[in-house]
């Protein structure tokens, strides 16, 4: 019955398992083992688990396993491993399928931790890592190889928004056999259908728009049951980092509201970045939904027109009109996570990207006035009013 169930009916009754107090929000089983009646039943569940079998929680969960089935429901994969962190979940996912001597193609525009993972961790380990502009299908063409072994990149990049086609990047990395492994944040499990357009493994940060309310960290590794149990689970559950009960039950309860809370942040983004563009302190407006945007058009095909819930605002002035203009928000706050309840405002030259060097961050279009804005829930009006007012202040 579950798999005719559209998407909001999924999200609030998809995985669910009851003990046997039949109790109407899922139970958090905070327990670190479990018990078997027998030392012949302990070394049968270490050979092979069961369904409603679990060893250690480092090993699956019963509300963790709600939290996985649930995700990997909506987003239309087979399976899914839950992880401390969205970043144990990028280093999970290519960490367990890299080995010394491997190739990577990655696109160029990623989170500063994601270049960290790539740039330090992989390749101090002997994986060769190519970068190269994901906007630009030529140039993944020219640094595929047959000897690549997967492919990463960000749907929409952090911060600038940019927007990789991913059906044609899978094309491509799919004829040298190449796994494709992409970090879906921006484009939230709402919008995007990355697996049904050819990517192989999908990866969360849970932190945002599932939990959606700052309260917990997490994140997930989505695909196929074939890679998730034979590929990431072992190298997960050996090194540890799994997800907690309580912040799998947390980003549980956050399914249920999702569709509601990114539809609403998306229309409201829209409409501030409408207002917002051609404001005389700002050298531009960066929204995947405005038809400036370089891949609007890809944006009506493979996010059904959804911009997200994030815009990037270039301030006029640089770093001190971007301080003046984040000093002079009221409504909302200044941090560093993104798709909260609470509109967030970030600088991401001197936070999220500060260990970049000036030379990459000028590549990528992190310039010293860029803001990056997370929409909330409040009022699209109250926020446009404010934002304006701090635009007006940046530049006095």
């Amino acid at each position: 019955m579950s798999e005719t169930w559209n998407k909001r009916t999924k999200l609030v009754h998809g995985g669910t398992r009851r003990s046997q107090y039949n109790e109407v929000s899922e139970a958090i089983f905070l327990t670190q083992g479990f018990v078997y009646d027998t030392a012949e039943a302990a070394e049968a569940r270490f050979i092979e688990t069961g369904p409603d079998e679990f060893i250690y929680a480092r090993y699956g969960n019963p509300t963790v396993d709600m939290f996985e089935k649930r995700i990997a429901m909506l987003e239309g994969a087979e399976d899914a491993f839950a992880t401390a962190s969205g970043m144990a979940a990028v280093n999970g996912a290519l960490s367990s399928l890299l080995n010394a001597g491997d190739h990577i193609v990655s696109a160029k525009a990623l989170f500063g931790s994601c270049l960290y993972i790539l740039e330090n961790i992989l390749a101090k380990n002997g994986v060769e890592v190519t970068l190269v502009d994901g906007t630009d299908l030529e140039a993944w063409r020219v640094a595929v190889r047959p000897e690549t072994k997967a492919v990463f990149f960000e749907s929409m990049s952090n911060p600038t928004l940019e927007v990789i086609d991913v059906a044609a990047v899978a094309e491509i990395a799919h004829a040298v056999g190449a796994t494709v492994v992409v970090d879906n944040v921006f484009s939230t499990p709402v919008f995007s259908n990355a697996i049904a357009q050819g990517a192989d493994i999908v990866i969360y940060s849970a932190t945002k728009h599932i939990d959606g309310q700052g309260r917990a960290l997490g994140g997930v590794i989505l695909g196929t049951k074939e890679l998730i149990r034979g590929t990431v689970e072992p190298y997960m559950k050996h090194t540890g980092g799994s997800i907690s009960p309580f912040n799998a039950w947390v980003m549980l309860k956050g399914l249920e509201t999702i569709t509601l809370r990114v539809g609403a942040q998306s229309e409201s983004a829209l409409q501030i970045a409408t207002a917002l563009s051609g404001h005389a302190a700002l050298e531009r407006t960066i929204y995947p939904g405005l038809k400036d945007h370089a891949q609007n058009d890809l944006i009506q095909t493979q996010l059904d027109g959804n911009g997200g819930t994030v815009l990037s605002l270039d301030i006029k002035g640089g770093k001190d009109a971007a301080f003046k203009f984040l000093n002079a928000l009221t409504i909302p706050v200044i941090s560093n996570n993104l798709g909260d309840a609470k509109s967030i405002a970030t600088h991401p030259a001197t936070t999220t990207h500060q260990r970049l060097s000036d030379e990459m961050k000028e590549d990528l279009g992190i310039t010293p006035g860029l803001v990056r804005f997370s929409v909330g829930l409040e009022d699209a009006e109250d926020l446009i009013a404010d934002l304006k007012q701090a635009l007006d202040v940046s530049q006095a």
